[in-house]
């Protein structure tokens, strides 16, 4: 077992609106309940992101904050060199748009992503897309069931060679681009407009994640926590898929 498992949530006073930071506490938790040391660091613009780290969990925010994270993060690419060695990335909502190759600034204008998604996105002129997410990942992650998460966008997420789509969307717009996605995968980085925080909301994806980096994980042997996760997950599901 690895000596301490560093996870890193990256600026979470710009891109945090939608308590997408809840994720890293998510990942961090888990974590200790099989056993790990777990050091979660909180990188701002003052500390800077480092690039040393197993795990990146990256949230959501508004318009100007998020052209802020994309620039500081251009600086120096630590989330590229941490990918490059090995970490786990997951990029929700404006964090997803910024990792890919372009993405719509408050000036209404194109701006460079980084580059780590094969995907565009745009700004939608219909109806923006808030509301409940369903998202199906079929056989793409093995032993995660459909996720659920809530969606605030008004951005449309095109696709591009090299990257998959997270999974189907069964509720909800997703991406809002051609065939019904949500999200894209790369290695092992993975973005979603599914809010929540998403690995709250879906512990199973968040230990898919963790297999990614990790490989086989031992369950955890909270019963009552999982018995809870698994009531509230499967309401919440029948809930939306039934309206």
């Amino acid at each position: 077992m690895k000596e301490k498992i560093k996870v890193v949530s990256v600026l979470p006073n710009l891109l945090g609106t939608y308590g997408d930071s809840g994720n890293a506490v998510i990942v961090s938790k888990r974590l200790a309940l099989r056993g790990f040391k777990v050091d979660l660091v909180h990188a701002d613009l003052r500390s800077g992101v480092p690039s040393d780290a197993d795990f990146y969990l990256i949230g959501g925010g508004e318009d100007g904050p998020q052209s802020r994270a994309a620039e500081f993060l251009a600086i120096d690419t630590p989330l590229e060199r941490a990918l490059d060695k090995g970490a786990g990335l997951l990029a929700v909502c404006a964090g997803f748009q910024i990792l890919g190759r372009s993405f719509i600034g408050p000036d209404m204008a194109p701006r460079n992503g980084l580059g780590i998604f094969g995907c565009r996105t745009h700004r939608f002129e219909g109806p923006r897309s808030v509301g409940e997410l369903v998202v199906d990942p079929g056989d793409a992650m093995p032993g995660v069931p459909m996720m659920t998460g809530y969606e605030n966008h008004q951005g449309i997420t095109e696709l591009l060679d090299g990257t998959r789509p997270l999974g189907i969307v069964r509720a909800g717009n997703g991406n809002n681009f051609g065939p019904q996605v949500d999200g894209g995968v790369i290695g092992r980085a993975i973005g979603t407009y599914m809010h929540g925080p998403v690995f709250a909301r879906n512990p199973k994806f968040c230990d898919y994640f963790l297999s990614l980096v990790l490989g086989h994980l031992d369950p955890i042997r909270d019963e009552g926590l999982e018995n809870s996760h698994n009531r509230l997950y499967f309401e919440r599901i029948n809930q939306v898929l039934m309206e």
